[in-house]
């Protein structure tokens, strides 16, 4: 109704307002183009927790402890903020560390102790660090693991190339299907976070498929964007779950998190 045009008027100005403010002062302040990070927000972090607990069939206790453990890590964030800081690249990453949804492959991994991660999709190595300090948490109480990381980029996973994270990590550099193919070992947890396409993100969960240990886990960074991980748990007979981020204080409305188990 016109009468109501006003009021309307006003509420999505504000709206409108608050992005512009989020998105100027982001514009200033970051030095990112890709592969934002960020907080999440109290609310978010809270059913981050939840998700991973019902997903790993553990109180959400553990799981929050679990997220306190890796934002807690001193010697992870310092040991980032330093060769980000040496990198040929750090003039397109930020100074300050923020994990954001990656908190939650933290403690899944935390939770599962799997013996074989596979990741694709590696950037910097933010999320490669992320896992080796979970596999290597794991492995201080008695139950190693490694990550193989994938990526077609010679230049990803610098901030993964230095010990002790280093140690349990398996940098692999060339097309994922055709690395996937080659795995020589059971695969306990495979993440996709490579290329974003619809087709891509297909093709690796069908290559990874005959790979995979009994009761393994299936994970995608691209839950937001396609439905392709919940089609494969349909077609496969898996439970599937998703989890949406919402970042703190960024103009990037986030991503998530999608799991078939």
């Amino acid at each position: 109704p016109v009468a109501a045009f006003p009021k309307r008027l006003a509420r999505v100005a504000r709206h409108d307002a608050k992005v512009l403010r989020t998105s100027a002062r982001w514009l200033v302040t970051s030095r990112e183009h890709h592969n934002y990070t960020y907080e999440l927000t109290k609310l978010s972090r809270h059913h981050l927790a939840w998700f991973v607990s019902v997903v790993c069939d553990l109180p959400v206790k553990q799981v929050r402890g679990y997220l306190d453990e890796i934002e807690s890590d001193d010697k992870l964030r310092r040991h980032i903020e330093t060769a980000i800081a040496g990198a040929a690249r750090r003039g397109l990453a930020d100074k300050r560390v923020r994990y954001a949804r990656r908190i939650g492959w933290y403690a899944i991994v935390r939770a599962t102790r799997p013996t074989h991660v596979v990741e694709t999709g590696v950037d910097k190595g933010l999320g490669s660090c992320v896992l080796a300090a979970a596999l290597l948490r794991n492995a201080a109480e008695g139950h190693p693991g490694r990550v193989t990381s994938l990526d077609i980029n010679p230049e990803a996973g610098y901030l993964a190339r230095t010990a002790p994270w280093s140690e349990v990590v398996d940098l692999v550099i060339g097309d994922s299907i055709a690395s996937i193919a080659a795995l020589d070992r059971p695969v306990d947890l495979f993440l996709h976070d490579s290329d974003h396409s619809r087709a891509h993100e297909k093709r690796e969960f069908e290559a990874v498929e005959t790979k995979l240990a009994p009761g393994a886990i299936l994970l995608t960074d691209n839950v937001t964007a396609t439905n392709v991980l919940a089609e494969h748990a349909e077609r496969t007979g898996r439970r599937f779950l998703a989890y949406r981020e919402t970042p703190a204080n960024h103009w990037y409305p986030g991503d998530g998190i999608g799991v078939a188990w």
